[in-house]
């Protein structure tokens, strides 16, 4: 009986610590679409060619490919020598882990 305690009690424990590794891996990898898109801003890469561009580099899993279109357009709308400055992947990681 007190194995089994113990086991249930571990398992309550070691849940939480699974999903916050889960959350730091795909907030890392989101943080990576936006330094990726960055990137392409800075290398001066079409807009509309963005989504074809990263995926070919990509080092994140395809599902993460779908923030693509949904991110560029604000780091688009910035001027290159404004991005220069900005880490924003840092920024968004923090952000990402910020929410619960």
């Amino acid at each position: 009986m007190l194995r089994f305690v113990l086991t249930v009690a571990l398992a309550v424990i070691a849940v939480p610590a699974v999903a916050q590794s889960e959350k730091e891996v795909s907030c890392g990898y989101q943080a990576d679409v936006v330094e990726a898109i960055k990137q392409a801003r800075l290398d001066r890469v079409a807009e509309r060619k963005l989504p074809e561009v990263l995926a070919q580099n990509a080092t994140w899993p395809e599902k993460y490919n779908n923030i693509i279109p949904i991110i560029a357009p604000s780091i688009y709308e910035k001027k290159r020598s404004d991005l220069r400055e900005e880490d924003l992947a840092t920024w968004w990681r923090e952000q990402c882990m910020a929410l619960k």
